[in-house]
């Protein structure tokens, strides 16, 4: 009877254990619906200073998809890109990726306060950071998906994991393949992603090996790109070349059609179509926009589940550069 006793509260005590950690682990999941009462506007008020943003630079879309990537990359979706330095912490404006190339930070502040007017101190810069990604390929002609909601943002910043975690243009295919698969994301998943780069631009700096040594190259592509970007270093470093020669500013698949046709203009983007693994992927992508569009979405989602802050873990920031 004893016995019997004994293990009954034990199975009454394992049960409400589990009951605490399933309700835990549903209280951190994300939701795209997750604001509909506590902010019913804010995905108008994203859209929409989102839209003046491209208006204003058609670039940026291709600016603020990017800050999403490295913010996700980095100790996860939580807003720490966002962070300027402080005495505390080195923040990771600084790291390589970052330096002299993110940008949008303006943006990132116009939208926050837009957000912070309609509804103030409940929404993340995290998610403003994610709905503005999204909206920015949704505006410049790529597809849209429900974005799940209900990060926290970062109370510090890590400049030496964002100089490890965020894959270099000069990445080889093995070196690409392992960054996205550190942070929980496929080889196929890297290769849809990476179709981001049918948008924005980069810097003399970052191509200029590839353009005058490299092989694999389409001929008269380099030529065109060594007309702006000259062959001794120091000489034009900033100056920039379309990631995609065609519509730098519309979001489609020509990105992969240029890799079969040996125009990547980064090492790292040609290396997706080099005789390796995910040639055939490319060449999916290539003839087939709706495939692309579909697996792009897929692996937004998936990234901007990467280790969020939720529930009580970080905090809402009222200004997106410093913590409260």
């Amino acid at each position: 009877m004893a016995s019997s006793c004994f293990c009954s509260k034990f199975a009454v005590l394992g049960a409400l254990v589990l009951m605490v950690v399933l309700a835990g682990s549903t209280s951190a999941q994300l939701s795209g619906t997750f604001y509909s009462s506590s902010c019913p506007n804010l995905l108008t008020t994203v859209r929409s200073a989102v839209r003046t943003a491209i208006n204003n630079e058609r670039r940026m879309g291709a600016s603020l998809l990017r800050l999403f990537f490295h913010d996700c990359f980095v100790n996860g979706c939580d807003g720490s890109i966002l962070l300027d330095d402080t005495s505390s912490f080195t923040g990771e404006k600084g790291a390589a990726p970052n330096l002299n190339s993110a940008r949008g930070f303006d943006v990132v502040d116009n939208i926050k306060s837009a957000v912070e007017g309609a509804c103030p101190g409940v929404v993340s810069c995290a998610d403003v950071l994610a709905v503005a990604a999204r909206d920015s390929v949704a505006i410049l002609g790529g597809p849209s998906w429900t974005v799940k909601l209900g990060r926290r943002d970062a109370r510090t910043a890590n400049q030496a994991a964002a100089n490890s975690s965020i894959p270099p243009p000069t990445s080889n295919l093995n070196q690409l393949i392992s960054s996205f698969q550190n942070v929980g994301l496929s080889t196929s998943e890297m290769v849809a992603l990476s179709g981001a780069h049918t948008i924005g631009q980069a810097r003399c700096t970052s191509f200029r090996t590839r353009i005058y040594n490299e092989t694999n190259i389409d001929s008269s592509f380099a030529r065109t790109r060594q007309s702006n970007c000259p062959s001794a270093s120091g000489s034009g470093d900033n100056n920039l070349a379309p990631l995609d020669i065609q519509t730098p500013t519309a979001f489609e698949n020509d990105y992969y059609k240029n890799l079969v046709n040996k125009r990547g203009l980064l090492h790292s983007d040609q290396q997706l179509f080099n005789g390796g693994s995910t040639d055939s992927l490319v060449q999916t992508y290539s003839t087939n926009p709706s495939t692309f569009n579909s697996d792009f979405v897929a692996a937004m989602i998936k990234m901007g589940d990467i280790s969020p802050l939720t529930g009580s873990n970080g905090e809402i920031r009222k200004n997106c550069r410093k913590v409260n």
